[in-house]
C-alpha cells in the first residue's frame, strides 16, 4: 500500500487515481500510523511554500516526514512535494523547509520569449542513473506546472534537470528519498513509466 499525504494540498487526487491506475492500493492520509506503516510514501502537491509548510505543521506530519526519510521506505516529492523537501524558497522568505535535502527553490529569471510560470511539456537531461529513472530515455518529454525551481548542494543527488529560463535540478535522489519537479501523474506514458518505477522499488 502507498500512502499518499493529505495535508490540503492541490493535485493530490490525479496522484491516487495514477497509481490505483497502476494497479496499486494508495490511501490519502495524515494519519502518523498509517504513513509509517505504508510500503511507499509520497508527497504530492500544487500550491505556495509558505502555506504548505504551515499545513504540515499542522498537520504534525513534518517529524512523520523526517522519520519516513530516515527510514528504508520510498518516498517520493513532486512538484511542491520536491521543493518543501529544502531548505527554504524564495517564494516563502524566512519560512524554513523540511531541510531533508540541502537546497534551496528559486525564483525563475525572467527572459524575453519565455512565460513564467513554467507550464506545458519540456525535455529533461539524465545526469546520473536512478532507480526511478530505469528505462526512461534521454530528452524525454514531461509536463512541468512552476515558478521556482530547485538548486540542490550536492551534485551527486541530482539525477536529471531541465533547461528553461534557468538550468533547473527536476529529479532529486538521497538515499530512499526521491522527488521530481514535472508531474509524473500529467505526463502520460512517461510518467506512468517513472511512477512505476516508483511502485516496483
Amino acid at each position: 500500500m502507498i500512502a499518499i499525504i493529505d495535508y490540503d494540498a492541490g493535485n493530490i487526487k490525479s496522484v491516487q487515481k495514477a497509481v490505483e491506475f497502476l494497479g496499486e492500493e494508495a490511501v490519502l492520509t495524515s494519519d502518523r500510523e498509517v504513513i509509517l506503516n505504508a510500503g511507499k510514501v509520497i508527497l504530492p502537491g500544487v500550491g505556495a511554500f509558505g502555506k504548505a509548510m504551515e499545513s504540515l505543521k499542522n498537520f504534525n506530519l513534518i517529524e512523520v516526514i523526517h522519520e519516513v526519510a530516515e527510514s528504508d521506505t520510498p518516498f517520493l516529492g513532486i512538484c511542491l512535494g520536491l521543493q518543501i523537501l529544502l531548505n527554504s524558497s524564495e517564494e516563502s522568505p524566512g519560512v524554513k523547509g523540511l531541510g531533508i535535502i540541502d537546497g534551496d527553490c528559486l525564483r525563475m529569471t525572467p527572459k524575453p520569449g519565455f512565460k513564467i510560470p513554467h507550464m506545458g511539456w519540456n525535455t529533461i537531461d539524465i545526469k546520473s542513473k536512478s532507480p526511478l529513472l530505469k528505462g526512461i530515455k534521454q530528452e524525454s518529454f514531461l509536463y512541468f506546472v512552476h515558478s521556482y525551481y530547485a538548486k540542490v548542494a550536492c551534485e551527486d543527488e541530482v539525477i536529471a534537470r531541465c533547461e528553461f529560463t534557468d538550468n533547473m535540478d527536476v529529479v532529486l535522489q538521497k538515499g530512499n528519498v526521491f522527488a521530481t519537479q514535472f508531474h509524473p501523474e500529467k505526463s502520460s506514458g512517461i510518467g506512468l513509466a517513472i511512477l512505476k518505477n516508483f511502485i516496483e522499488m
